[in-house]
């Protein structure tokens, strides 16, 4: 999927969005509180994966999201479009495909394919805790299996597998009138993974074969009901030995105009990348939520 057809999947959501606006049922809970779609699909920021449940449903209600990611650094681009389904504030189902384009790597070095893909289905289920109505955070369990569907590239520079499983652990808690009498949002996330950049490049490798544990947190200030600016840092695990792999980091800007409609923009810094150092650009991503 390239960047065009990205762009005409984020206009007809955006038509949707605003075509659902006036008919379809809205769940119960707070503007903003369902985050955004991680680029591996499901509820939370853009990189970093949240205790929220994907969509506004409260108990005994269900909500929807459907999402079109765009990331773009100075060598490569990531495209990727998700949706998430979420039942009484509890569980939570998604399903991702991922484009990742090397142009620049793939030229100067004669590779086979210029671009990898990724298919990718999450689970995630509330544990114990509310967002913002419990003293403790809501903490949430997820699962997610990947899937890299052009293995033969990440094969030969040292990977294992094609395919493997992420488990990560996240609690998030909404400070209320936290900074300046502003809410703040606070993410805490441990994964176990295997994964060399989140998939993309393959499962584990010759420098290291087995899981790793890596810490990911996201702090984020809500400037008023619509608008929220914030940062995410996720640690990286450096499995293969032809390539360091960096940790990434971004600054956002986040958009909720309503409950059906979430607009993202961030610059993130993904460091190096198969070789190519300094890979930094922007991110762009829209969602929207029935």
């Amino acid at each position: 999927m390239r960047i065009e057809m990205i762009a005409a999947v984020v206009f007809l959501l955006a038509s949707a969005g605003a075509s659902v606006a006036e008919s379809s049922p809205t769940g119960g809970r707070i503007l903003a509180t369902s985050g955004a779609t991680l680029i591996e699909g499901g509820g939370g920021g853009g990189v970093v994966p949240w205790a929220v449940i994907a969509g506004y449903g409260e108990r005994d209600q269900w909500g929807a999201t459907a999402s079109a990611t765009v990331v773009d650094t100075d060598d490569y681009r990531l495209n990727s479009a998700a949706v998430a389904f979420g039942w009484n504030n509890r569980v939570e189902v998604s399903i991702a495909k991922q484009r990742f384009e090397l142009p620049t790597l793939a030229s100067a070095l004669s590779l086979p394919t210029d671009r990898f893909r990724q298919d990718i289905v999450g689970v995630k289920v509330r544990l114990t805790g509310d967002l913002i109505y419990t003293d403790w955070p809501q903490i949430s369990l997820g699962v997610q299996h990947k899937k890299q569907r052009d293995f033969l590239v990440p094969s030969l520079v040292g990977a294992r597998d094609d395919s493997d499983v992420d488990v990560y652990l996240a609690a998030s808690k909404l400070f209320l009138g936290g900074v300046g009498g502003r809410n703040v949002l606070l993410n805490g996330t441990l994964r176990s993974t295997r994964a060399n950049q989140t998939g993309l490049l393959g499962f584990g490798g010759d420098a290291k074969s087995g899981r790793s544990l890596v810490a990911e947190i996201t702090a984020a200030v809500l400037l008023d009901r619509h608008w929220a600016i914030g940062y995410e840092f996720r640690q990286k695990p450096d499995n293969l030995g032809f390539a360091r792999e960096d940790d990434w980091q971004d600054l956002f800007v986040a958009w909720f105009p309503n409950k059906h409609v979430a607009l993202v923009a961030a610059y993130a810094d993904l460091g190096s990348i198969a070789t190519l150092d300094s890979q930094a650009g922007w991110y762009l991503s829209l969602q929207v939520s029935l």
